[in-house]
């Protein structure tokens, strides 16, 4: 016997066999069961969601002597002749006859009487693939047919049916069938034909057939052919997916902004043979199965991914900013779509993997708040002591005398504004936020270099030694307020003590609280600095007798008190 293929194997033959679609099944048996079937339908929705299927089951449903809650009973003689190919029904596809010739042929058929059953019923598959002159000829027909003839147009496109066509006829929307209905169905067939399967393979052919029943029957009759029993890794081979192992790399140094590992990786897969829509489609799958995991709790029931690769995307998931993975996935299906029409998609995949991985490369909102929240993350990330972590490293020869003079800064240097910022400074309290330099170049994290020791054992002025701490403060301290309040003292040495001193009160106030002294005192260890001070500038005091001052400067005019 020859083979069947399975979405042709398992084709609904009643309306309770039908995967959902439970909208256009209701309203087609109440008419079968009240006698009242209309004479012209307009099925209309995505592939492979049972557009055929349906029309089939209701062209012998009307037909039946017998019909079972509003299904063709199967076994009347109705029944038997047309599922033998009665003249009764008749199938057209309107990909291939599409000419007027076609239609006016039909429309001399039509009051032929039916041969066995009530109705002569016309299934037009395609139909929105008719001419205009092809239309025109069906119109007259569609608008009065004769009592015996009832016409079902199938159609993924509705929006290319004339207004004419559409108005004489009963419209019923076919939806996407969900993932979770899908794998029934996928179970139930896997189990009549004696297949051994892994729940997560029913569910990734599930999630790849996109809704289609059809489209996932057709995939799964490939992955079956693979091996004895139907696995995930089966699954995943069988489609052509890269590797997920590589893919998860290339995704998390994507968003890390690791480019040179990207770009590796890009490598390995596509010199495996992957094309490159795969690898963008399988990059956008991934993409969405982080998100999911980032924003839903039950994300693993969601995904049914294994539990290995689950725990691998939660991995990822937990590293990963929202923003950037909205931008990636943003970026990336804005290559799919320019990859139809470009010559070397290569390039233009790695050029988007290339903007993701450098957000600095961009001035948009989104690239800023990624450059932002992954300079968080890695501050927030790598926790250890103020001391340690910017400790002067270990060298076996000394640094040379010029190096140390460069660190050295003018005595003239003004401290009124603070120093060129190398990042941008993190706020404790966004209502605190200063206003934030335009262009801002991250840089990856580096150690400070080491604060150079005076030269012949000099003490350091104390606009040099203000200075090394303000760099210092910059690069270990996330307090942005407390940065930018330190920039309104003015330093100089009384004895040992290095004197900060503001004109502002509430400044030199807050400073010697106990928070912010402790933050400024390790700092200031680290720069060589063992004592300081925090003061406020004393108010002038006021003359005692301003009035007689006023009359003395100006004895030519008449000063008068009111």
């Amino acid at each position: 016997m020859a083979h069947i293929s399975l979405y042709r194997r398992f084709r609904p033959s009643t309306f309770d066999e039908m995967v959902r679609q439970e909208h256009v099944v209701r309203v087609l048996k109440n008419q079968i069961e009240q006698n009242t079937a209309g004479h012209a339908y307009l099925f209309c929705g995505p592939r492979g969601t049972g557009k055929t299927s349906v029309a089939r089951i209701f062209a012998r449903a009307v037909n039946c002597e017998h019909p079972v809650n509003g299904s063709p009973c199967g076994k009347c003689a109705v029944c038997r002749a047309i599922a033998d190919g009665s003249l009764d029904v008749t199938e057209i596809d309107a990909a291939s006859n599409n000419g007027v010739n076609e239609m006016r042929d039909l429309r001399e058929k039509v009051q032929y009487p039916p041969v066995t059953g009530r109705y002569k019923v016309y299934i037009i598959d395609e139909v929105h693939m008719l001419t205009d002159s092809a239309f025109n000829a069906l119109l007259k027909t569609l608008e009065e047919p004769p009592a015996h003839a009832i016409f079902i147009l199938a159609t993924t496109e509705p929006h290319k049916i004339p207004a004419t066509i559409l108005s004489r006829c009963m419209r019923l929307d076919f939806k996407l069938i969900p993932a979770e209905d899908l794998e029934k169905h996928l179970a139930s067939v896997l189990e009549a034909i004696g297949k051994e399967y892994e729940p997560e393979a029913v569910s990734a052919i599930a999630r790849a057939g996109a809704g289609s029943d059809r489209d996932m029957l057709s995939i799964a009759e490939t992955c079956i052919a693979y091996d004895e029993k139907l696995t995930y890794s089966a699954v995943t081979a069988a489609l052509g997916a890269a590797d997920f192992k590589t893919t998860s790399k290339l995704a998390e140094a994507m968003l890390h902004g690791d480019m040179p590992t990207a770009l590796y990786h890009t490598e390995i897969i596509l010199s495996e043979g992957k094309a490159v829509g795969v690898l963008v489609r399988d990059l956008m799958e991934l993409l969405s199965e982080i998100t999911v995991t980032m924003t839903c709790q039950n994300a693993q029931k969601l995904l049914a991914l294994p539990k290995d690769l689950f725990g691998r995307v939660k991995e990822i998931a937990d590293g990963a900013d929202g923003r950037a993975v909205l931008r990636a996935t943003e970026l990336l299906s804005k290559t799919e779509t320019e990859m139809r029409f470009a010559s070397s998609p290569r390039i233009l995949l790695e050029t988007a993997i290339m903007r993701i991985a450098m957000p600095e490369t961009e001035l948009s909102a989104e690239a800023l708040h990624v450059r932002l929240n992954e300079l968080e993350r890695r501050l927030a990330g790598t926790p250890m002591p103020l001391a340690e972590a910017y400790a002067e490293p270990v060298s076996e020869a000394p640094a040379p005398a010029k190096k140390q003079k460069k660190e050295e800064l003018p005595s003239e240097t003004n401290y009124d504004e603070p120093p060129p910022l190398e990042e941008e400074p993190v706020f404790d309290d966004p209502f605190e936020q200063q206003e934030q330099p335009k262009s801002v170049s991250p840089r990856r994290e580096e150690k400070p270099a080491p604060v150079a020791e005076p030269v012949g054992g000099e003490r350091p002025t104390a606009e040099v030694a203000f200075g090394k701490f303000m760099r210092t403060l910059r690069k270990t301290s996330r307090n942005g307020v407390l940065f930018t309040m330190c920039t309104d003292l003015v330093p100089f040495y009384e004895g040992d003590v290095l004197v900060l001193v503001t004109d502002v009160e509430t400044i030199a106030r807050s400073l010697n609280r106990e928070e912010h002294r402790k933050i400024m005192a390790d700092t200031f260890a680290l720069v060589g600095v063992t004592a300081f001070e925090v003061r406020q500038n004393k108010p002038r005091e006021k003359s005692a007798d301003a009035v007689g001052e006023l009359k003395k400067n100006f004895s030519k005019y008449s000063v008068e008190v009111k």
